[in-house]
């Protein structure tokens, strides 16, 4: 993903945790249709890395506990009604996981939020350095 990518993505994220409807819909129309893969991207970046198991034999190990943490999110997400294909559902399905799963007992979602998007955006800036800014 580009700089400006993760920026709005993220922005639109950030946007509907806080309830900012109208930011969120200036974003998107903004963005455009390439809205709902830049979502996907930033999901696939936030749940992969934090949902990757070691192999331990089998055996259950520290990690084991995020597949039912995970079917938890699913329900409850699922419980809402939430349409995981469109641009809301994509948002608020990593908002709710990183509350659920990323935060101690569902902390400041939106700082977590901030520290991703500045750990995609150092993630950007190393793949495409031509969009670094000069001081």
């Amino acid at each position: 993903m580009e700089p400006d990518d993760i920026a709005a993505a993220c922005a639109y994220i950030r946007a509907l945790q806080a309830d900012d409807i109208d930011t969120a819909c200036a974003v998107a129309d903004y963005t455009g249709p390439e809205l709902h893969r830049l979502l996907l991207d930033v999901a696939a970046r936030v749940i992969i890395p934090i949902t990757a198991v070691d192999d331990h034999d089998g055996e259950p190990c520290a990690h084991s506990f995020l597949a039912a943490a995970l079917g938890r999110l699913l329900l409850e997400l699922l419980c809402h009604g939430v349409c995981l294909g469109g641009l809301p559902g994509i948002a608020d399905t990593i908002t709710r996981f990183t509350e659920n799963i990323l935060t101690e007992d569902h902390g400041d979602v939106a700082d977590v939020l901030r520290q991703l998007e500045a750990a995609g955006m150092k993630q950007a800036m190393g793949a495409y350095p031509a969009h670094r800014t000069t001081a």
